[in-house]
């Protein structure tokens, strides 16, 4: 076998379709686009947000803007204050960082009732829940807000 004698297998090589060069090729005339109608026309048929005549998404859509009123806290739970902090020690932002208790703050840190607190501390956050802010004033700490 010699580079100069290999051939491509039967059907692999296509010829290019030249549409428009007249009745003998078979793509002659209308170019196989048929008569008249849309498909037929010069001119693209793929525009951008284009559905087929239906109102386009972008036109059924508001105009107005979209605002999100939740604000995001980081939330920590009495139970995550009960096994990382010792009696009397203040807890803050700062603090709940270093323990890896809170990541991200992005509206601030409000503490959630789960579990049980027995230790005083003195809890300075952004919202406490009432079941959580009963917890910590019963073990004898206190709570401000930031």
């Amino acid at each position: 076998m010699k580079l100069s004698n290999i051939k491509a297998p039967k059907g692999a090589n296509k010829r290019r379709k030249r549409v428009g060069r007249g009745p003998g090729s078979g793509l002659g005339k209308t170019a196989g686009r048929g008569h008249k109608g849309q498909k037929s026309r010069t001119g693209n048929m793929n525009i951008a947000g284009f559905e087929g005549g239906q109102m386009p998404i972008q036109r059924r859509l508001a105009k107005r803007g979209f605002r999100h009123e939740g604000k995001v806290y980081a939330t920590v739970k009495i139970s995550d204050l009960e096994s990382c902090f010792e009696q009397g020690d203040s807890v803050d932002e700062i603090t709940l960082r270093e323990k890896g208790l809170v990541r991200k703050v992005r509206d601030g840190i409000k503490v959630l009732g789960n579990g049980e607190l027995a230790k005083k501390l003195t809890v300075k956050v952004h919202k406490v829940t009432e079941g959580a802010r009963n917890k910590i004033e019963e073990a004898g700490g206190t709570v401000e807000l930031v």
